[in-house]
């Protein structure tokens, strides 16, 4: 066997051609490490779609580094678990270092702080040097963020989009003033689509039929993971690099033009509406955030696409999507303990099978069900909230989000969930909890039309549980959150509740649990 000088370890949340794990890669003397374990699969209960989507990407992305003629060591996962060659990165690097000898190892930052220390560790029970790259994927780097943020009160979101907007130039005029003339149009992004619902011909994403390389691993999912949740009757995914452009092509020509003004509407039954559902190609880094930014300027700058839903989509990617990767790295690794409001209560069965009378959360499950996919308001203002108003414990809803979607890798799960969603951060990364009644999701969706509660009401049996939880999380959360200035409304119309109406939602509330548990 030649001898090995470098062994390039490659994640299943890095398949980039151009990444830094290359920059002086020897095609003579280094080789690339892969393997598939199961601890990815079964840490969190994953949906089947996300082990399939991970597995499928690792293993087309190792053709392509063999048809560059690059020496591949790749551990596929064995239909039975006791033909592993190991259950976790460790056990797996440390057997193949063994036995290839490597001078040194070198890896672009994981994606997981659990799966960064546990590369240190083998590296270090191997007594080989482990050498830690920074992502050239992101606009950003982890030391760039803490400079940023240090000696900041507050870290807010805004602040730090038109910071990278400046900085790298993007959207803007002469004089680094923005196009369009405002920063934001988010004012302009949040129209419902009325009693006669959303126009046809929405052109759903173009679907991808699996080749010989992923029909293998959907019959290794079938057999080792067959009782996770989810399904994959619907694997319609691009998995290699080619196809992720496709993906981006199309949307930037057929949904980027209206996908700013509905962006937060929701409709029964439609799954993806304008979204780009690009994420999960972005995360595992079949695509470029600056391929994506691009196509989009470039759409606004032409005239087919107007200004507000190209910087929603630049501002998803340049502003939230490096926001909380360094909020991420910035609070790790005591961040995802974090629990301001002390929420224990587990996740109700049905954000596992998505059997609900509540036409909304029923409705956004499906969708999670069949493509491990909702849209950024039903994760965040349907399954997100109803989460925090019921009490969920952060981490186990972090878990879930972690398992359920097909997009989640820890640095960008854990901002979004135990900060965005959760507010269990106390405000590192949002201002204010986002809780809100039935009313909201009446208002920017049809569910409530079609579904036996009444948003209107609080208690009784027709009561929608989302307006029982949201005043029953008021009074639960009333010290923590009676100061906040972002809360003052809903804390005053929540001081205006008579003690038996309080007591009749405690009372709606309790049954609700009960019935749950």
């Amino acid at each position: 066997m030649p001898k090995i000088r470098h062994l390039h370890l490659v994640l299943g949340d890095q398949l980039d051609h151009r990444s830094a794990l290359f920059d002086d890669f020897d095609g003579e003397e280094d080789a690339v490490w892969m393997a598939e374990v199961a601890q990815e699969a079964e840490h969190v209960w994953c949906h089947q779609l996300r082990i399939a989507f991970f597995f499928s990407a690792m293993r087309h992305f190792r053709d392509e580094l063999d048809e560059k003629g690059r020496r591949v060591h790749y551990t596929e996962l064995a239909a039975k678990a006791s033909d592993d060659a190991g259950g976790t990165f460790g056990e797996v690097l440390r057997k193949d270092a063994k036995r290839l000898k490597p001078e040194k190892l070198i890896v672009v930052q994981p994606g997981d702080h659990r799966v960064e220390e546990e590369l240190q560790a083998a590296a270090e029970a191997l007594g080989i040097d482990l050498e830690i790259r920074d992502d050239n994927h992101f606009y950003d780097t982890p030391s760039g963020f803490r400079d940023w943020a240090d000696g900041r009160k507050s870290l807010l979101l805004e602040t730090y989009y038109r910071h990278m907007r400046k900085k790298h130039g993007i959207l803007l005029n002469d004089g680094n003033k923005p196009a369009g003339g405002e920063w934001n149009f988010d004012k302009e992004n949040r129209e419902t689509f009325g009693k006669e619902g959303p126009p046809d011909g929405i052109k759903a994403p173009r679907r991808f039929s699996p080749d010989q390389t992923t029909g293998g691993v959907l019959e290794l999912v079938k057999k080792r993971f067959g009782d996770h949740p989810g399904t994959l009757e619907h694997f319609d995914l691009p998995v290699c690099r080619a196809d992720a452009l496709k993906w981006l092509r199309e949307f930037v020509q057929r949904r980027l033009p209206e996908f700013g003004t509905h962006q937060d509407a929701m409709w029964t039954g439609e799954h993806f509406l304008y979204h780009s559902r690009l994420s999960c190609l972005l995360n595992v880094k079949l695509l470029d955030p600056r391929e994506c930014i691009e196509k989009a300027v470039q759409a606004y700058e032409d005239g087919d696409a107007p200004i507000n839903s190209v910087e929603g989509f630049v501002r998803q990617i340049l502003g939230w999507r490096e926001f909380t990767r360094g909020i991420y790295w910035l609070h790790m690794p005591g961040y995802l303990g974090k629990n301001f409001f002390g929420a224990e209560a587990d996740l109700p069965s049905f954000y596992w099978d998505g059997e609900t009378e509540m036409e909304c959360v029923r409705d956004a499950m499906q969708n999670v069900l069949a493509h491990g996919y909702a849209h950024h308001i039903q994760r965040l203002m349907v399954l997100g909230l109803f989460a925090q108003i019921y009490g969920a414990d952060p981490r186990k809803f972090h878990d879930w989000h972690m398992a359920m979607y097909l997009d989640a890798i820890d640095w960008v799960s854990a901002p979004n969930t135990i900060g965005m969603s959760q507010f269990a951060d106390g405000g590192i990364v949002g201002t204010k909890p986002y809780c809100a009644s039935g009313n909201y999701i009446n208002r920017m969706s049809n569910y409530c039309g079609n579904c036996r509660y009444n948003p209107k009401k609080a208690s009784g049996d027709d009561a929608c549980p989302f307006t029982t939880f949201y005043w029953e999380f008021l009074g639960r959360t009333y010290e923590q959150i009676k100061d906040n200035r972002r809360m003052v409304f809903q804390v005053k119309n929540y001081e205006k509740k008579s003690d038996d109406d309080l007591e009749a939602i405690s009372e709606r509330a309790a049954e609700l649990r009960r019935e749950w548990a």
